[in-house]
């Protein structure tokens, strides 16, 4: 049973007979008859009842009608929603954690007054994660670091996020990754791009760190880089919400370990309005636009 099966069975049991149903459906009556005594077969009930050359529905096919009628509505309704400019639905979004707490809550708000119809079902994890759910489908986009290097995603640039290495108070200028050769590094898994950027900062200086403590989210690390337990790299923009900041020391990167780009990535073969609405609404607030140097405080240079 499909919904071509369907089809002709309503015109059937709305026509109330094979040759005005043939006419309306424009096949032949032969075709038409062949398709009910199929959908009978196929059911185990008999669909109508015969009086002359009229058919009546049998009580089994008045209950066949009524989920015909209301299957094929909604088929109709999903092949319209296709093209529908109107977003609605759910658009399933990935994002890291530092991107969905600092960026995304504002965005997420003008989505909500914008598109009633339309909610946002958030999942947070690495860019390679998130990654491999927007190829498999589960997931409609996601907001990762860079590099985006699959060919099978369109993306765009939604900020540009400076990166600070954060310690204890009284930790001495980091100037070099030798300044930290004695410490204790405080990071994510290995998928975390953050991570990746601060081992191979220590890699380009020939400098192996003593010791790697995996933490479980930003909030833990900035409290363990508040207790002197070792440092981490961290967004400034994270750092810049933290309210026990004073209790930290902050110390810039060079070159290209100062900063890293967050995109938007969906599949190219899969262009949603629901998509478009966001790659939009990232233009339109300039994500990308970098804070002023009066925003920042003032941080020392590694």
């Amino acid at each position: 049973m499909d919904l071509s099966d369907l089809r002709v069975f309503q015109a059937v049991a709305t026509a109330g007979g094979i040759t005005r149903a043939a006419t309306v459906l424009h096949r032949v009556p032969s075709n038409v008859t062949t398709r009910i005594k199929n959908l009978e077969d196929d059911l185990g009930v008999a669909l109508f009842n015969r009086e002359g050359r009229r058919l009546q529905l049998s009580p089994q096919g008045k209950v066949l009608l009524e989920f015909s009628n209301r299957l094929l509505s909604l088929a109709e309704q999903a092949r319209n929603a296709m093209h529908e400019q109107a977003p609605r639905g759910v658009l399933h979004l990935g994002s890291m954690e530092s991107t969905a707490a600092i960026r995304l809550p504002s965005l997420l708000g003008q989505i909500h007054e914008r598109y009633p119809e339309l909610s946002v079902e958030l999942r947070t994890g690495t860019p390679r994660a998130l990654t491999i759910r927007v190829l498999s489908g589960e997931l409609d986009a996601a907001l990762v670091a860079e590099p985006v290097s699959d060919p099978q995603l369109a993306s765009l640039v939604v900020c540009t996020e400076p990166l600070v290495i954060i310690g204890p108070v009284d930790h001495p200028p980091i100037r070099s990754a030798h300044d930290i050769r004695k410490g204790t590094l405080l990071v994510f898994e290995p998928d975390c791009p953050h991570r990746q950027r601060l081992e191979a900062w220590c890699a380009r200086d020939d400098m192996a760190p003593r010791r790697i403590i995996e933490v479980g989210s930003y909030h833990a690390i900035l409290g363990c880089c508040v207790a002197g337990m070792g440092v981490a790299l961290i967004p400034a923009a994270v750092l810049d919400t933290y309210t026990e900041r004073a209790r930290l020391s902050e110390h810039k990167l060079k070159g290209d370990f100062r900063a890293v780009r967050t995109m938007l990535v969906w599949r190219k073969d899969s262009p949603q309005p629901k998509v478009k609405l966001l790659a939009d609404l990232i233009r339109e607030n300039q994500l990308g636009r970098p804070k002023s140097s009066a925003q920042f405080v003032k941080r020392k240079t590694a």
